[in-house]
């Protein structure tokens, strides 16, 4: 893998999916994070109350009931906490031919994340690897995706 992905003013293709696949991002509960990922930073989300850690689609906080969230950066750095190789044949739609990584990532902040890598790979990170976070374009879309490991 190679130093950060920057996301660029362009629409890049990405190594995995069809650009058509690009999540809407504007009014979505998502759009803190898209909006951070656009420059190159990843925001996830806290209850407001207490400061827990929100899963990313999280409404009411297991810690303290409440419904209100805060969306704060967080650093690019996690531990694999799973990983699986998907093998997948969508012609059109999916643009790998060889099997790809899913991982799932602990960021330094608590919270977990689903990904694959920002370049193509059909290997997966060995379980408990420090990693980099950068991102993937998708169409006009920034993505968290595994840029580095950091054991390298």
């Amino acid at each position: 893998m190679s130093a950060p992905v920057r996301p660029t003013a362009q629409a890049l293709d990405d190594w995995l999916l069809d650009s058509s696949l690009a999540p809407m991002t504007a009014g979505d509960r998502l759009t803190p994070l898209y909006q951070a990922a656009k420059h190159g930073e990843l925001a996830v989300p806290f209850c407001a109350a207490c400061a827990q850690v929100l899963d990313l689609d999280q409404e009411v906080c297991d810690n303290c009931g409440s419904t209100e969230s805060t969306w704060r950066t967080v650093e690019l750095h996690g531990t694999v906490h799973t990983a699986t190789l998907m093998y997948r044949s969508e012609p059109g739609l999916v643009h790998a031919r060889l099997p790809y990584p899913i991982v799932d990532v602990e960021l330094m902040s608590g919270h977990r994340l689903v990904m694959t890598t920002a370049l193509a790979t059909d290997s997966t990170p060995p379980i408990g690897s420090a990693v980099r976070i950068g991102f993937r374009r998708l169409g006009d879309v920034a993505i968290p995706a595994i840029d580095t490991l950091e054991d390298e």
